[in-house]
């Protein structure tokens, strides 16, 4: 391989394209690339093309990490193309000088006259109101990126929010759309339950695209269902509109409305074309309309996949309804809650792939070659593929291979239709579900142990476009229904991640919000409490990764959105007891009650999440935090036994029931060790972790043990501590990359005892397919791998070597302090007889 070239391969499946852009974040060496037009694009041939690069991420030297390259492909069946680093500047790279303001070689496109409406439910519509000022995303001579933000109002509210994303491509016809409707406004969540038919939902009847077709000429033009559909003439007036998924579980309880009815007619789609009518199962059109000199066409790729959804022409206008008037209820958009629909535009003759518009269904993604992956380090400890790999490799590759797949597994529930497509049907929920009836237990997964990262990993190990498409597919899904998206709540919710649906219990009318209810816990039959998004769901690495990956925005937004939040969460002077205390609230770092300020898991997706926000921001705030974090909840002199032990018969054990979860923050304080070593910052905070982190790892050394081999105090001992295990494993990956001499070999021996047990074990195990321990293991495992091949590598140690550390600082909870404050104002205010402001004081700290 050349040391300075990154092979970037290519396959057409199935439909030969003719200089289709594309788009691909590209990784390189630390010190490698110091200047964006030193990059060439060479084509198969050996050949320069023109090629533009964005930098997204910079290593601690000031060197390009990430890339974001654009170009143009042409690919018969496969190809190989090359990013290389020349030693001169290249006239055909364009790339965006942060000094300029104005665009290199603008991209100028004749859009069509056009319309975004939305109808109320009574038909009437909305008034829209565009902002004037278009920001420019993608500042470049291949790709013009902008986004541009639009209101829809009535009688003096404004309903909801339209962030349009558009990218122009240079001597390309074709405009890719992304148009997100968005409910900006906070959810009332009465009792902590979030269910349709919240009163601050956004009820309407229709939201749509509509291009005028300008002239009087004839109208002609055809178009295709699927891709093994031929193109058939078109004719006026044209409908083709998908109700449901067209699947043999069509009519799933999966699809209940605030009415608690299932609305949906009939399975799959009808078409209108003239007089004629016809049905089918899954759509996935390309709509092409010529009258005189002009041709308009649409490309809808996830057209089935999203229902419901219509493409109609008339001899006006062509139409795509984002959410059409043909459902038999309203559409409800919940608070907080939004939709991003996509398509591609054609604003005259497509010359891509011999069908116009036929390579929209499935665009091309370019694949990074593992083995460059694995030369940059851009992401540590990935590896390509090696012998050795097969009984871990076979246990993740139950997602997408076999009778127990995740595309499988969402025809069980029909986990289809716009708010549901992307996410993971968690069938684990299901398995002890002994009251189903006739429908099965209906849980959705929310992105829990991050699978958007665990499929962008695997992806990036073994190139199979299956793990790309469930990345790019449940990227899109969190984006839009999983997290809160807005600023009006408080601030421990807003922009917050939802977890999944609450253990034990059908999803019903709390959809994709965690608590329903209708919501019964077995076997007590107890409601479910209710709460919000939480910081021990907040799992963000997944977004960071499909924005290296894709470039696109809106992941690093909400990214960064989630980041923030955490320091949001914590904020005391955001809450109510602000004027009692403005001390931080613990809300970011307590894990399962809020008196546990230990290492655990809100504690560590916190961290995680700063140190991600930091990535991408520069933002040293968010480092600071994740710092603050780390000294609140860890120290090297902790008692551990006292922390995450328990006593039972006498005898000591791992609290696992309540405590397993201090391996997610010892995971995290190895990433923010590796992220602080990259950088050079061998600081006193550094010698802190790194100090604390080995503590814990000879703890575990010699009281950690597999979880099943004592079941008898764990509740329910599944297959899923098995998975569990393999945290373990990487927890002394991380200790013995810190290590010396005999310690760093007990270490490395104990990653090895937890990964071999773990891939000797679960294979056994009948529900091994489930989905939590496959996810668990497509985020974790695979570093090991790379340990095997570089046994040697080490951390650097402090700059300053600390043998006594301060005493880890007293923490109160912000909520703690402002009880006790608050009942001694009641108590000198009750001597005075105010039984008013004992009330508030009361109702406020409740």
């Amino acid at each position: 391989m050349n040391v300075n070239s990154a092979p970037i391969h290519f396959s057409a499946n199935g439909i030969p394209r003719t200089a289709e852009p594309v788009t691909r974040g590209v990784p390189f060496p630390k010190g490698s690339l110091n200047r964006l037009d030193h990059l060439i694009c060479k084509d198969p041939a050996g050949n320069v093309v023109p090629l533009q690069a964005r930098g997204l991420e910079r290593w601690g030297d000031g060197s390009w990490k990430w890339v974001l390259c654009d170009w143009k492909a042409t690919v018969q069946d496969r190809a190989t193309y090359h990013i290389e680093i020349g030693h001169s500047p290249n006239p055909q790279t364009y790339y965006w000088k942060p000094t300029e303001d104005k665009l290199f070689h603008p991209l100028r496109h004749e859009i069509p006259e056009y319309q975004l409406r939305m109808t109320g439910m009574d038909g009437v519509e909305f008034r829209y109101d565009m902002d004037p000022d278009t920001i420019v995303e993608e500042p470049g001579s291949l790709r013009l990126g902008t986004k541009r933000i639009g209101y829809f109002r009535r009688d003096g509210i404004t309903a909801a929010r339209v962030i349009g994303r558009l990218s122009f491509f240079a001597d390309c016809p074709v405009i890719r759309v992304q148009v997100t409707l968005q409910n900006f406004q906070a959810a009332s969540h009465p009792g902590g339950l979030w269910d349709l038919g919240d009163e601050n939902s956004i009820l309407f009847k229709s939201f749509s695209a509509h291009l005028k077709l300008k002239g009087t000429e004839p109208i002609n033009g055809n178009y295709s269902v699927d891709s093994s559909s031929p193109a058939e003439p078109l004719h006026v007036p044209f409908e083709l509109y998908q109700d449901s998924s067209g699947g043999e579980n069509w009519k799933s309880t999966n699809h209940i409305s605030r009415t608690r009815n299932i609305p949906l007619q009939f399975p799959g789609y009808r078409v209108r074309n003239g007089g004629a009518e016809t049905t089918g199962k899954r759509a996935t059109p390309t709509v092409v309309v010529n009258r005189g000199d002009t041709t308009l066409g649409v490309g809808a790729p996830a057209f089935w996949q999203n229902f419901p959804k219509t493409i109609e022409v008339t001899d006006s206008e062509l139409v795509l309804h984002l959410f059409p008037p043909q459902t038999l209820e309203p559409h409800e958009l919940q608070g907080g809650e939004q939709k991003t629909h996509v398509f591609y535009l054609a604003v005259g003759k497509d010359t891509v792939s011999p069908e116009p518009l036929a390579w929209t269904r499935q665009p091309l993604a370019p694949v990074l070659d593992p083995a460059w992956v694995e030369r940059t380090k851009a992401i540590s400890y990935l590896s390509a593929p090696g012998d050795g790999e097969e009984p871990y490799q076979a246990l993740v590759d139950a997602a997408i291979t076999g009778p127990d797949t995740f595309e499988k597994k969402r025809e069980v529930i029909d986990e289809y239709g716009w708010r549901h497509f992307g996410d993971i049907y968690g069938d684990h929920e299901a398995i002890l579900h002994t009251e189903a009836g006739p429908n099965p237990r209906i849980s959705h997964y929310n992105n829990q142990y991050d699978p958007i990262a665990g499929f962008a990993y695997q992806w990036l190990r073994r190139s199979d476009p299956k793990w790309h498409a469930m990345m790019d597919e449940l990227a899109y899904h969190v984006r839009d229904i999983d997290l809160y998206n807005t600023d009006a709540d408080k601030a421990a919710y807003n922009h917050g991640l939802f977890w999944h649906t609450y253990h034990y219990v059908d999803a019903d009318t709390g959809t994709h919000r965690s608590y329903p209810k209708n919501g019964r816990i077995p076997p007590k039959n107890n409601r479910v409490p209710g709460g919000g998004p939480g910081s021990e769901q907040n799992y963000a690495h997944g977004l960071l990764l499909h924005y290296m990956l894709t470039g696109e925005h809106a992941s690093r937004e909400a990214c960064v959105g989630m980041a923030r939040w955490v320091i949001d969460m914590d904020d005391g002077e955001k809450t109510v007891f602000r004027w009692l205390s403005d001390e931080d609230t613990g809300v970011a770092s307590a894990s399962r009650s809020p008196d546990y300020q230990g290492p655990g898991r809100g504690s560590g997706n916190s961290v995680a999440t700063l140190l991600d926000g930091f990535r991408l921001t520069d933002d040293r705030a968010f480092l600071e935090k994740a710092e603050q974090i780390i000294r609140r909840v860890i120290h090297p002199a902790d008692d551990i036994q006292r922390m995450v032990g328990m006593i039972k018969d006498g005898k000591k054990y791992v609290d696992a029931e309540n405590r397993w979860f201090y391996l997610m923050f010892l995971q995290s304080l190895g990433k923010y060790l590796d992220f602080k070593a990259e950088r050079g910052e061998l600081d006193d905070a550094y010698a802190h972790a790194r100090a604390s982190l080995l503590h814990y790892s000879r703890w575990m050394a010699t009281n950690e043990y597999p979880y099943l081999s004592r079941p008898e105090i764990l509740e329910y001992p599944t297959e899923t501590w098995v998975a569990q295990d393999m945290r373990k494993c990487e927890v002394f990956q991380f200790a013995a990359m810190h290590a010396e001499g005999e310690e760093r070999k007990v270490f490395a021996g104990k990653a090895e005892e937890y990964h071999r047990y773990v891939t000797d074990t679960l294979p056994a195990m009948p529900t091994k397919t489930l989905c939590r321990p496959v996810v668990l293991l497509l985020s974790f495992g695979w570093s090991r791998f790379w340990h095997r091949k570089n046994p040697a590598e080490q951390r650097p140690s402090p700059k300053n070597p600390v043998t006594q550390f301060p005493p880890k600082p007293a923490f109160v909870p912000q909520k703690v302090i402002a009880k006790k404050r608050a009942k001694m104002i009641a108590a000198t205010m009750g001597l005075f007889g105010i039984a008013s402001v004992i009330s508030l004081v009361v109702y406020l700290i409740r």
